[in-house]
């Protein structure tokens, strides 16, 4: 697989994976809106976020934090495109396909579905959803040194 291909398939899985488990919450956003308990420390919930990371922001238009969002995207896809680097297309597949599930969400909600839930004690991390996970990934996977990144195969 070609490194353009490798980054298209992690930008489509994580669009793919993060709508159908943003679908699946809303479908249960009755059951969810007082959090369901899955494990000691992790609950499901069902939050609509109208800023962006820790609900930053949150005083700005829905469409304003869309075009942003859009312009990333379409720089994030030319790097895409310009990288021999597999695991960086890799990365850059990842943050592209999750800020475009947000940017579903926004321009569908005004707002993204946050549904992860995870704390300890009465302290809980801000609820985050699938999109946030690829994009957390593939920011930590862009500092994977050199060394362990090769260039793919063609």
């Amino acid at each position: 697989m070609n490194t353009q291909n490798a980054g298209l398939m992690a930008l489509c899985t994580a669009l793919v994976t993060d709508q159908v488990s943003k679908t699946i919450v809303a479908m249960n956003a009755d059951r969810l809106s007082d959090s369901l308990p899955v494990l000691p420390g992790f609950n499901l919930t069902f939050l609509r976020n109208d800023g962006v990371t820790f609900g930053l922001f949150g005083n700005m238009p829905w469409w304003a934090l869309s075009l942003i969002a859009f312009a990333v995207c379409g720089v994030l896809a030319v790097m895409l495109w310009r990288t021999t680097r597999y695991l960086e297309a890799v990365a850059y597949g990842l943050i592209i396909g999750g800020a475009l599930g947000n940017i579903v969400d926004r321009l569908r909600f005004g707002g993204v579905t946050d549904f992860l839930d995870f704390y300890v004690g009465n302290t809980h991390w801000p609820a985050f959803n699938i999109a946030d996970v690829a994009i957390v990934t593939g920011v930590a996977v862009l500092f994977v040194p050199e060394r362990f990144s090769r260039p793919a195969q063609t």
